[in-house]
C-alpha cells in the first residue's frame, strides 16, 4: 500500500496569516461498484453480477439499518453508525429534530485491522517521485 502526497502553500488565518506548507494525499483514481465486483469474481466461484447484487443488496441493507439506528458491524471492513449535527439551546424543551438538526452524517470507524495498517505499514512517496 502506497500513498502519494503533494506540498501544498497554504495562509494560517489564525496566526497573523503566515504562510505555511502542508502534505496533502493526491488520490489516484476511483474505483466503482463494477470494477470492486469483477475484482472479487476473479478471486472466487462466484460470477461478476452475483457480486455484484450481494454489494448493491448491502448498500441498501446499510442505508435501511443505519436509519433504524443500528451500528452495522461488517467485520475486517469495519463499523458505520449514522450521526448528526445540531445547533444547542439554553432550554432542552426548545430542542426539536426539525429545528435543531442541521446535517446527517455517516460515521466510520475501521477495524482493528485497519486501524494497525494505519499505524506504521503504510508507504507514502512524493508525487512526481519515480520511487514507491
Amino acid at each position: 500500500m502506497a500513498i502519494r502526497y503533494r506540498i501544498t502553500k497554504r495562509s494560517n488565518s489564525i496566526q497573523n496569516k503566515k504562510e505555511q506548507f502542508i502534505m496533502q494525499a493526491v488520490h489516484t483514481g476511483k474505483i466503482d461498484l463494477d470494477h470492486i465486483s469483477s475484482a472479487i469474481s476473479n478471486e472466487c466461484t462466484l460470477h461478476e453480477v452475483d457480486v455484484k447484487a450481494v454489494l448493491m443488496a448491502l448498500g441498501m441493507k446499510l442505508d435501511f439499518y443505519l436509519q433504524q439506528g443500528n451500528v452495522v458491524d461488517l467485520g475486517d471492513v469495519g463499523k458505520f453508525k449514522m450521526g448528526f449535527k445540531s445547533t444547542a439551546e439554553e432550554d432542552a424543551s426548545k430542542l426539536s429534530p426539525k429545528r435543531n438538526i442541521i446535517k446527517y452524517h455517516i460515521n466510520y470507524q475501521p477495524s482493528v485491522k485497519l486501524k494497525r495498517k494505519l499505524k506504521g505499514e503504510i508507504t507514502t512517496y512524493k508525487e512526481g517521485s519515480s520511487s514507491v
